[in-house]
């Protein structure tokens, strides 16, 4: 495992249910980055705000939206990630792209939807969670709503000893009104994981008139807060280092003592 990963994330605003504009100025904003970045990271529905009008938004696999990361990711020689509207087989996803300078991608569906806003009779929930590495560094990369999920999050121990993920990252479109929900879920599932938590929010006005604080923040494995920006637009680049992780495991390795369970699905 490499000792240190070098992201970038983006907290913006976003154009409502219009992907060229969007697409136009998350170019722009990465674009702006000074520093050489491993992994670059959009927020939830980047290409249109968190919309249920599924129709009107959706796009199929490998279409505008598919093509526009991976012309960035090469360009920038780094991992983005960030999720959209995919239609397939007849089905909606609030869908995550992890897509590689080279052209190779994975995705993850986002398991838990916001009944709240009905996202649940809009869209098919994921069943599998992604696990990917970058550089020796294990990053599981979820969505939103299943921040408040600490089971779908868990970082298990593997026979060796050895746990599932290094990073948790959460991209999210999370609504001002339960912002303090957000901020202490974040230094939660990083405590209790023993892994940074990278949570990637909006700001702004949706369509919806849902207002955003933002609150996009890098926790560490002991719960405190490495960055937190509040309600501006901001283009954050920091770098991470995994030998204090790998210390404070050996120092303190809870995991060996937590419960077994199995995940129903």
């Amino acid at each position: 495992m490499s000792n240190q990963l070098t992201i970038s994330f983006i907290q913006s605003d976003l154009h409502w249910q219009n992907r060229i504009a969007n697409l136009k100025m998350f170019e722009e904003k990465i674009s702006q980055i000074e520093q050489k970045s491993d992994l670059i990271i959009l927020p939830e529905m980047f290409n249109s705000g968190f919309t249920m009008e599924t129709v009107k938004v959706a796009e199929v696999m490998k279409s505008t939206t598919f093509t526009w990361m991976y012309e960035q990711a090469k360009q920038n020689q780094a991992v983005i990630i960030g999720s959209y509207i995919i239609q397939e087989n007849n089905q909606y996803f609030n869908r995550l792209i992890w897509m590689s300078p080279d052209g190779s991608f994975t995705t993850y569906d986002k398991r838990h939807l916001f009944r709240m806003a009905n996202e649940h009779q809009h869209f098919s929930a994921g069943q599998e969670r992604l696990i990917q590495t970058l550089k020796g560094i294990r990053i599981c990369p979820l969505i939103c709503y299943d921040l408040r999920f600490p089971v779908w999050s868990r970082n298990t121990k593997n026979i060796d000893g050895s746990l599932d993920f290094d990073v948790l990252i959460y991209v999210a479109n999370w609504p001002q009104a339960r912002s303090s929900a957000w901020c202490n879920l974040l230094k939660s599932r990083a405590i209790e994981n023993l892994a940074y938590c990278i949570g990637v929010n909006r700001v702004g006005t949706d369509g919806n008139n849902i207002a955003y604080s933002g609150d996009s923040a890098v926790i560490d494995f002991k719960g405190e807060e490495l960055i937190h920006i509040s309600a501006q637009e901001s283009i954050e680049t920091l770098t991470l280092d995994f030998d204090e992780l790998a210390e404070y495991r050996g120092k303190f390795p809870a995991h060996f003592d937590a419960d077994k369970f199995e995940l129903l699905k």
